[in-house]
């Protein structure tokens, strides 16, 4: 699958969770410098933001490869809105896919995207 097409498909998988059902995002998340492991500390660590409802507008997405075993880089810039908010945030997050320890579910559901 191209990466540009992959990284797309992951990203708006990724953030309409995190908008709908944030328990259900669980992978190795780095936060303020800090590493969090295990699904459980990761699930925490997400439902524990001050907002409950959010969107976000993604603007821009950007991949690159990243070592042999198929992993990518991926760039996301755009904006945050809080439900009690008048005004968006500007975001930027960096991502580093690593495929090779991706389940087999995750890669078919994100190529069907």
């Amino acid at each position: 699958m191209d990466p540009n097409a992959l990284s797309k498909a992951f990203m708006e998988h990724y953030y309409t969770t995190f908008d709908t059902n944030r328990p259900n995002l669980a992978a190795a998340l780095y936060h303020c410098q800090r590493q969090i492991m295990g699904s459980q500390n990761i699930v925490a660590k997400l439902t524990s933001f001050p907002f409950q409802q959010c969107h976000h507008s993604i603007t821009t997405v950007d991949c690159q490869p990243s070592g042999a075993d198929g992993g990518m880089l991926v760039f996301v810039s755009g904006n945050l809105q809080l439900a009690d908010e008048q005004h968006g945030q500007q975001i930027m997050f960096l991502f580093l896919l690593n495929l090779l320890f991706m389940n087999p579910f995750s890669r078919e559901e994100l190529k069907m995207r």
